[in-house]
């Protein structure tokens, strides 16, 4: 109980912060009070004329009481149940000690009302991404729509691209999606390139296409290791976005939908010429992904290294620092968190 001393303090300090500027009822929530409490002390004379607190109910348990319901609480027999359980149990065996609210009331005081188990999350570590400092060591794949005349219907862009060099490794448009589809374009990918088994990682999202029966049984084939974006997240797969946002932004993609199957075939094709062997690629220091994944790029970086060199010499007051970076990226990282090795056999069978 707060003494009379006590009181007038308080009803001092928030005299002052009222002349300060301050307002009473935030100094007095600061304080723990309400305005009804300050208002109170201050017409009583700082005597408080609220009645004392009632005497004990006469339902109020006995400490033998309670010790019966702590035992209960505490056995073997019913410590993994709680109040709604413990109840009618004791019920059927002809004892009564309390009310349900009762006993989650004592396990309130005895504290025992928690978590049985931590509630913490368990710890999980991602493995190491995935990197590539070659070409044709990791792909990443993802299938687009491209709009037809028919509403409601649509054609499908296969697209196959290598993380170093940015190439566009394979390239098709179907009419819809398929795992049997998906399979034929990464077999045709690795017989062109000539991809040794384990060599080549393919990563995808977790479309159904992408872990097809067939399409898994064809990769275990090819000895192709899949690679697969953690589920619900929509940026494990940035490489292959990226690439279909280049391909709907260029200023020749069609203003009305495709007509035919053989007309979104050949305006694709259009566009994979140019972006393997005339788009400048900004992530590769503006070298063709041809030039890139045929190993060109360093020739083609180190002359651009020599004419800026050049240039420095023969006007340095222009240069306030180092000139350009020409030299080319030596890795490309993929932060993708999950990694199949091994299709098993009854999965290959199912194909």
């Amino acid at each position: 109980m707060i003494s009379q001393e006590d009181k007038q303090t308080v009803l001092k300090l928030i005299l002052e912060a009222c002349k300060s500027g301050a307002r009473k009822s935030k100094a007095a929530q600061l304080l723990g009070l309400t305005i009804r409490t300050l208002q109170r002390w201050s017409q009583n004379g700082l005597l408080d004329s609220r009645k004392g607190s009632r005497s004990a109910p006469g339902n109020k348990l006995s400490d033998d009481e309670k010790t019966r319901i702590a035992n209960v609480l505490e056995s073997p027999e019913f410590a993994e149940s709680n109040p709604n359980q413990i109840v009618p149990r004791l019920a059927d065996q002809g004892i009564y000690l309390g009310s349900e609210s009762t006993m989650y009331r004592m396990l309130r005081e005895l504290k025992m009302n928690i978590h049985r188990q931590s509630s913490l999350p368990a710890k999980r570590h991602s493995p190491d991404p995935l990197t590539a400092t070659i070409p044709n060591q990791l792909w990443s794949w993802d299938i687009t729509y491209l709009p037809s005349t028919v509403r409601g219907r649509f054609f499908y862009l296969y697209m196959v691209m290598d993380l170093y060099s940015r190439k566009a490794v394979a390239c098709q448009v179907y009419e819809y999606e398929s795992g049997d589809l998906a399979a034929d374009l990464i077999t045709d990918a690795c017989l062109r390139e000539k991809i040794p088994k384990e060599q080549v990682t393919l990563h995808s999202d977790n479309g159904s296409p992408m872990k097809s029966a067939t399409m898994l049984a064809k990769l275990q084939d090819l000895g192709v290791i899949p690679s697969f974006s953690r589920p619900s997240i929509s940026n494990d797969n940035p490489y292959s976005e990226s690439l279909f946002r280049t391909l709907k932004y260029r200023p020749e993609y069609p203003d009305k939908p495709f007509e035919t199957l053989f007309e979104a075939r050949e305006w694709a094709n259009r566009f994979i010429h140019w972006y393997n062997k005339e788009h400048l690629h900004s992530s590769i220091h503006f070298v063709t992904p041809e030039d890139r994944h045929n190993g060109k790029d360093i020739k083609i970086l180190a002359n651009r290294q020599y004419v800026y060199q050049e240039a420095k010499l023969k006007n340095p007051e222009r240069w306030s620092g180092k000139t350009r970076n020409w030299n080319p990226a030596t890795e490309v990282v993929l932060k993708k968190f999950k990694k199949v090795k091994k299709t098993s056999e009854k999965t290959k069978k199912a194909a």
